[in-house]
């Protein structure tokens, strides 16, 4: 009978990728390492990817495996990715991904923000502000400012049935709507702005959408 093993080795163009077993004990994990890193026969240098799958590891124990991986001279640890996330990470993602709505005209001067996803239902003045973290959909005008993905999100998408803004920003990424930007149609009217593959902000019609960001659907069901 073949014994199971804990520790998968496997050799890529950038290094070895070792897949630790989350379902295994720890103690049985750290043991069979030792031996396979005693016994790697390896020369010069080679940097270690260390997956941990879904076992959380605290910081004692992932401080444990570097040490054990790097009582060889012949490895180093170069990353450890794990498939668990904090609570904070969690709370972040529900956050991100939960919409808030708004309804009336965002006037000159006022914020409107949001967490996740932000649903206007009226026009968006000159001057005013609009922030997400997620992404913005005006039902109206859009005349004013406008800054999805405020955190990072670089899939976030800006779309509105009238799409007149001076400011558009996705993530980092600035755009400043003047008589020049000839990517904007002569008629404004159902667009998206989106952060194209080539790093600039770029703008299409609406009914694009859900080829351009097709993980923005969450609807499930229907025929």
């Amino acid at each position: 009978m073949t014994k199971q093993q804990f520790v998968m080795i496997k050799g890529t163009k950038d290094g070895l990728v070792l897949r630790l077993d989350d379902k295994c004990a720890y103690s049985d994990l750290i043991t069979e390492l030792e031996q396979k890193v005693a016994e790697d026969g390896l020369e010069g240098l080679a940097k270690v990817q260390v997956h941990t799958g879904n076992r959380y590891c605290d910081e004692a124990e992932l401080k444990e495996i570097m040490n054990i991986i790097h009582a060889s001279p012949n490895l180093r640890v170069s990353k450890i990715q794990s498939d668990v996330i904090t609570m904070e990470e969690c709370n972040r993602h529900i956050l991100e991904n939960q919409s808030e709505t708004y309804i009336g005209i965002v006037r000159s001067g006022q914020v409107i923000t949001a967490e996740g996803d932000l649903v206007i239902i009226g026009d968006v003045n000159p001057n005013a502000r609009v922030v997400a973290a997620g992404s913005i959909y005006v039902l109206g005008r859009l005349k004013g400012i406008a800054h999805a993905g405020s955190k990072g999100n670089t899939e976030s998408v800006i779309a509105a049935s009238w799409l007149e803004a001076t400011h558009l920003m996705i993530a980092d990424k600035i755009e400043l709507m003047t008589d020049e930007l000839t990517i904007l149609s002569e008629h404004p009217e159902m667009e998206c702005a989106y952060l194209h593959s080539n790093g600039f902000i770029a703008i299409d019609r609406l009914q694009e959408l859900r080829n351009l960001r097709p993980g923005l659907s969450s609807f499930k069901g229907g025929s």
